[in-house]
């Protein structure tokens, strides 16, 4: 299915080098108070110091950056002063395969708030925002890779756990926070989301056992995908018995797809010089309508003398239509009527604490875990920071990583003046550059934001 393998190989490489976003917040910002988007990850986290705030429409909090186990530095090499795809035959098998993990993890996620205003009220304070969220994940198991590299090297190849989801939405969240005056230091907080799903997409291509000759091979694939995108349509086509495979998508507009609900509940306690916190966010669902199914209906077996799977030189579009074609027939699926899917939001758990210097009560030291659970694309990171207002209006943290996606640095700069709030990070901060100015690695988290508090 020529849409389904563009998918295959996009997820390797495009994905890699594409810009994606860690949704929600600047966690480099977790643990300053000045920062205004502290509550979404943690509800109970609002702005002390303002009566309250009016963000700037489109600019008030945008998150942008990508992650990955596996770098554009894995899948592109330099030989002999060209930039060379992975599977070029003068790149060394060995250098391939060293970089290439079992199960390989890529994320794009962005969240872009679009109108928002923060105020006290009802006996605490309140944020509203409208939000739009978009959330792509892709795991390619590493044997795909090795395949598509070795060729016909391997006698078999199981390609087991191919998975790729991805969903947006538009958001209106209402958050509350308060403090518990009859348990001293405890403040509480928790939102509500009301969600409208435009488009979601689930690929599970379990397995693929691939058994190789130089001229003929064989396979036994099983494959499930889902489509909930108004307006689409599947596209066909036919082998040479008039059989019908889903051969991609034809879109005729585009609307809401969906509707649904979460909730944000969160705390925070304050002990002598420490603080402790913990926040659960997205406990919800979305439910989608206008479902396209297409399976290929329990394990589908190939037999073929028409594809072998194999390398050639020359150029990058030369090679990649190579790999198209050899995975043609690999997953041949039909189309099955389906009714709406109900879908569960990736919750988030945050939990961490804080310590403030006695000496120098400007300067705290924190650390926060972060785990987004999601089956197979669960992940987490733990962050350690040191955070310091040296005047009213300027605060900072720096700030280090580690987790799925290896280690990082992270840094925020946060200016806070009468009437103008402006804040510029990265949680996890690009290395070398390519010369065509693409990041090698694969993670780097962009925060900024523009804000009017009163």
């Amino acid at each position: 299915m020529k849409s389904n393998n563009k998918l295959l190989l996009a997820a390797i490489i495009a994905s890699a080098a594409s810009a994606s976003a860690l949704a929600q917040a600047s966690y480099s910002g977790y643990y300053l108070d000045n920062y205004t988007h502290r509550y979404q990850l943690n509800p109970a986290m609002t702005d002390v110091d303002r009566k309250g705030f009016v963000a700037m429409p489109g600019l008030g909090n945008l998150n942008v950056g990508m992650q990955g186990n596996i770098h554009v530095s894995s899948l592109v090499y330099p030989v002999d002063g060209k930039t060379l795809l992975f599977t070029h035959p003068d790149v060394p098998t060995s250098s391939v395969l060293k970089n290439i993990h079992d199960s390989n993890k890529l994320g794009a996620n962005v969240e872009l708030d679009i109108l928002g205003v923060g105020f006290k009220a009802f006996g605490g304070q309140n944020v509203v925002t409208i939000s739009a969220v978009a959330d792509a994940n892709v795991g390619v198991p590493g044997s795909l890779i090795r395949l598509l590299k070795e060729g016909v090297e391997n006698k078999s190849y199981d390609i087991s756990d191919f998975r790729i989801n991805a969903s947006a939405y538009g958001k209106l969240q209402l958050n509350h926070a308060r403090e518990i005056s009859q348990v001293p230091g405890l403040k509480a907080g928790a939102a509500v989301k009301f969600l409208f799903g435009l488009g979601n997409v689930d690929g599970y291509f379990n397995n693929a056992d691939l058994t190789l000759g130089h001229d003929t091979w064989t396979a036994r694939t099983q494959a499930d995908l889902y489509a909930n995108i108004s307006g689409a349509k599947f596209k066909y086509r036919y082998d040479d018995d008039g059989k019908q495979y889903v051969d991609g998508l034809d879109m005729d507009g585009f609307g809401l797809t969906g509707f649904g609900l979460g909730f944000d509940l969160g705390a925070t306690y304050k002990w002598r010089d420490f603080e402790f916190n913990l926040a659960l966010l997205d406990l919800g669902f979305i439910s989608w309508s206008n479902t396209l199914y297409a399976t290929t209906d329990g394990v589908h077996s190939i037999n073929t003398s028409d594809y072998t799977f194999g390398v050639e030189s020359g150029e990058a579009d030369a090679t990649w239509d190579k790999m198209k074609s050899d995975l043609e027939n690999l997953y041949q699926l039909e189309s099955r009527p389906s009714d709406g899917r109900t879908r569960a939001l990736r919750t988030t758990l945050n939990w961490g604490a804080r310590y403030t210097l006695p000496y120098y009560r400007r300067l705290t030291f924190g650390m926060v875990n972060s785990t987004r659970f999601n089956g197979t694309f669960t992940t987490t990171d733990f962050r350690f920071s040191a955070n310091v207002r040296p005047v009213d209006c300027l605060s900072c943290s720096a700030n280090l990583s580690a987790g799925t996606y290896g280690t990082g640095f992270g840094w925020l700069v946060n200016l806070n003046v009468k009437g103008f709030n402006l804040f510029l990070g990265m949680d996890r901060t690009f290395g070398k550059l390519s010369k065509e100015y693409v990041p090698l690695n694969s993670n780097g988290e962009f925060n900024f934001g523009m804000n009017f508090p009163f």
